[in-house]
């Protein structure tokens, strides 16, 4: 069976028909929860975020007019939830290493051991991923946004300015500042450990 395009379960939507607003927020109930999981950080944040953006989607329907994909309005409007949120908090909860990672199939145990590892490898690797996920929570919500979205979700640099509604200047030169942010951070972090391993030794 065809899948119904966006666009047609949205004017379906707009019209009135209670199922095809349905399937559009089934479509995309996963994915904003995703987006949501990367930009607050932990499980709880994040299902209240995805939760908020899709009543206001829910609410807004009508004034979509189809400038854009819906999928890009939605994010849009996910994006900027997410953002209202961090904006609101003096510091931002770290995510639990503990927790799953969510993904379109399904929830994945975070960081899973590779067969091919050795027990060090392993470690290894969590105190690497483990870092980058707590430097990532760490940078401004503005630079935090592009570099989840870029680095982590593959969106494209045009995805990214139609998502932002900003221009695709601001997104390089975001994601430049980000980078180099999140670089130094982890610069910090490193130098921190190393020196007390050495007090430690």
């Amino acid at each position: 069976m065809a899948t119904i395009p966006d666009e047609l379960l949205v004017h379906r939507a707009q019209l009135g028909d209670h199922a095809a607003l349905c399937d559009l927020i089934n479509r995309y109930e996963r994915k904003t929860y995703n987006l949501a999981y990367r930009l607050m950080g932990n499980h709880a944040d994040a299902s209240d975020a995805a939760q908020e953006a899709l009543v206001r989607v829910y609410t807004r329907l009508h004034n979509f007019r189809g400038d854009s994909a819906f999928s890009t309005w939605l994010f849009r409007v996910a994006t900027n939830t997410c953002l209202d949120e961090l904006r609101r908090r003096s510091r931002v909860r770290h995510a639990s290493l503990d927790e799953t990672i969510p993904t379109d199939d399904g929830a994945l145990p975070r960081q899973p051991v590779h067969e091919a590892e050795t027990p060090v490898e392993c470690a290894e690797r969590h105190e690497v991923q483990a870092a980058v996920h707590r430097a990532i929570n760490r940078l401004p919500a503005e630079y935090r946004i592009v570099v989840v979205m870029r680095d982590i979700q593959d969106y494209s640099y045009h995805e990214i300015a139609a998502i932002l509604d900003t221009s695709l200047g601001t997104v390089k030169s975001r994601l430049h500042r980000a980078r180099h942010a999140l670089r130094a951070i982890l610069s910090s972090t490193e130098a921190v450990r190393l020196e007390i391993a050495r007090i430690a030794g």
